[in-house]
């Protein structure tokens, strides 16, 4: 996922150098009409667009929260060549805590603010009496749900107006909307065009494991015996037998062996006899984000022109498990005519049966193998990044999933493992042999992250070696001008992650070859769109609005960095470039520039309602984007 990183001011300009002098390389060039310093910037904000002089106070913001001050994760850093304060012992520690993800952030789940539930019996209006009878924890008294439930958000139903019906009844945080189909009868029918969703009795059948993967364990007998050889010895115990933690991953399976090459004539036995083809040459590839890769959003830039969606990244263990949250991930809306789908794993026998479930239950145009994961809980257990140094498991991994696939198999990427050590144009003409039929490039490697610019020249060099298969290039694409930059590299395809995250009509801008001065309202409705999108999705009760509420805040720590193009004095803005403080053309265009949590909470009060009380929100990624 984009954790909203880039390249030190040295070297910026995601194709080239900035043009800027070296005192103003690393902040974007605003005109100096709307340049303002931080303590103007606030101020005029809490004035509520007033000219006032900034009052800082240490109570905390008014939302009830003590995020009033800029959390330290997201405090824009000193560029190189400044005056610095005096380094302390303690200052590498606290910029190597500014990597990665706030783990320790406070973080409160939906249903916590939704104490008093009432039983989903008498929300479906089924009837029938709850299955848990005395046991049951949810209330089954209306009269006193009501007594406790908050007020209404608003006077429009989102789900009511588009479908006719809310399946909340009275839970919904609109239902004063629903008129006389606003009670607990009126949720019944509604049917949602989302197809993938995960059928309970499938569910129940992972659950005990009792589902069969024949054509898996066909293709898994068969790598076993193309590759002779004693198995790994970290698979076994000194006895010969799997030792407790492969028997707990795989308790059904016989070991495959990752000794050996395969031969031509595995090659052939192996391959699938029929397969969909994937051309997407030239389309634009909206990323797998994590966290803000959501339906909703996908919905967003599919609007703005994204040809090519793909799912967050699922875990496939979790998905043999039957975890609803996982199973989530895989929810395809109608308006995603090219989709698919990614996978993370470490072992062949999980890949090969989850792709095999996922071509029996999933309408999907292709599977994609995150082998470009760099995070840590990911990488230590083998999967992701770790992948691209185990090139037999990785081997079998594709080989097994390609052969129980009835749509391509594709693959993400990165440069490598280490900084300076590419293992990507080694790999891809593998890949092209192991049966993968698109493979995507990140031009960073794991030790990067995103604190370095992306690798183009490695790019164009990868993207021969990996012909015929196409390759898809990734990293730094804000622009139409390193759309452009980046094609003539010679790869088949562009994908978008960050640059969709700071602007999703950037899709618009590409196809229309302009830069789009959009206004503070047209982004507003953006903002409003997308929560539309997300009460569908995530329903309309008080867990769906604070669902929503939670990835509409995610995704604006990251919005909060793009600067509108009639403020800048040089175009275009480049992903590395941090925007200094500045006084936009209105209020609402300054309110957006934030960098402050307290701020973003505001933002989704215009479209939510107020939040709830102890609410406090810190992003999920911190900010070391710019030095």
């Amino acid at each position: 996922m984009a954790e909203g990183a880039a390249e030190p001011p040295a070297e910026s300009g995601a194709h080239g150098d900035s043009g800027g002098s070296a005192r103003e390389r690393g902040v974007a060039p605003i005109k100096p009409q709307y340049l303002t310093t931080k303590e103007q910037f606030h101020g005029f904000l809490e004035a509520n667009g007033e000219e006032k002089p900034c009052q800082e106070t240490e109570a905390g913001d008014p939302v009830g929260s003590d995020l009033a001050e800029e959390p330290e994760a997201k405090r824009i850093r000193l560029q190189d060549g400044q005056p610095e304060a005096a380094e302390t012992p303690e200052q590498p520690q606290a910029r190597k805590k500014a990597r990665g993800q706030n783990r320790g952030r406070p973080h409160v789940k939906p249903t916590h603010y939704d104490q008093n539930r009432l039983c989903p019996s008498l929300i479906q209006g089924s009837g029938a009496a709850c299955l848990f009878g005395d046991r049951c924890r949810f209330l089954h008294d209306v009269d006193r749900y009501l007594e406790t439930k908050p007020a209404d958000l608003g006077p429009r139903c989102v789900l009511f107006e588009t479908f006719g019906r809310c399946p909340y009844g009275v839970t919904c945080r609109f239902a004063g909307a629903h008129g006389e189909q606003g009670g607990p009868a009126a949720s019944r029918g509604c049917p949602l065009p989302i197809c993938n969703g995960l059928d309970k009795a499938l569910q129940q059948q992972l659950r005990k494991r009792q589902v069969r993967f024949e054509r898996a364990e066909q293709a898994l007998r068969q790598l076993s015996q193309a590759q002779p050889g004693p198995a790994s010895a970290a698979a076994k115990g000194q006895d010969g037998q799997l030792d407790s933690s492969e028997q707990a991953r795989s308790p059904s399976c016989s070991p495959v062996r990752t000794c050996g090459p395969l031969t031509d004539e595995d090659v052939v036995r192996l391959r699938p006899s029929e397969k969909k083809r994937l051309d997407i040459s030239g389309k634009l590839y909206l990323a797998p984000l994590t966290t803000c890769g959501n339906l909703p959003f996908r919905r967003i830039c599919k609007r703005f022109g994204a040809d090519v969606t793909c799912g967050e990244m699922a875990v496939c263990t979790n998905l043999l498990q039957g975890q609803t949250s996982e199973w989530a991930l895989l929810k395809r809306h109608p308006c995603e005519d090219i989709f698919g789908v990614q996978l993370e794993g470490a072992f062949p026998d999980t890949m090969t049966r989850c792709a095999e479930l996922l071509t029996r239950t999933v309408e999907v145009d292709f599977v994609d193998i995150n082998v470009g994961c760099p995070i840590d809980l990911v990488y230590r257990k083998g999967g992701g990044c770790a992948l691209m140094s185990r090139p037999a498991k990785f081997q079998q991994i594709v080989r097994g999933m390609s052969q129980v696939l009835d749509v391509p198999l594709t693959v993400k990427i990165r440069t490598g493992v280490q900084e300076r050590v590419g293992l990507a144009h080694r790999l891809l003409p593998e890949l092209r042999d192991w049966g993968v039929a698109l493979a995507t490039l990140h031009g960073r490697s794991r030790e990067q992250r995103y604190t370095k610019l992306a690798d183009w020249h490695y790019i164009e060099q990868c993207a021969k070696a990996a012909s015929p298969m196409p390759l898809f290039g990734n990293g730094d694409i804000l622009s139409y001008e390193d759309a452009n930059c980046a094609m003539r590299t010679g790869v088949a395809g562009i994908m978008i992650a960050r640059g969709a995250l700071l602007k999703p009509w950037l899709f618009t801008e590409i196809k229309e070859q302009r830069h789009w001065d959009i206004a503070s309202s047209e982004r507003l409705d953006i903002l409003r769109d997308f929560t539309s999108y997300g009460l569908e999705h995530w329903g309309s009760d008080t867990q769906g609005v604070e669902k929503t509420r939670r990835f509409l805040l995610e995704w604006l720590s990251f919005l909060c960095r793009y600067v509108p193009v009639g403020l800048l004095e040089r175009l275009p803005q480049r992903v590395n470039e941090r925007p200094p403080y500045y006084l936009g053309r209105d209020y609402l265009e300054t309110l957006m520039a934030s960098q402050r949590a307290a701020d973003w909470i505001r933002i989704s009060e215009m479209l939510l309602g107020p939040v709830p009380p102890n609410f406090v929100f810190l992003p999920k990624h911190k900010a070391n984007a710019y030095k």
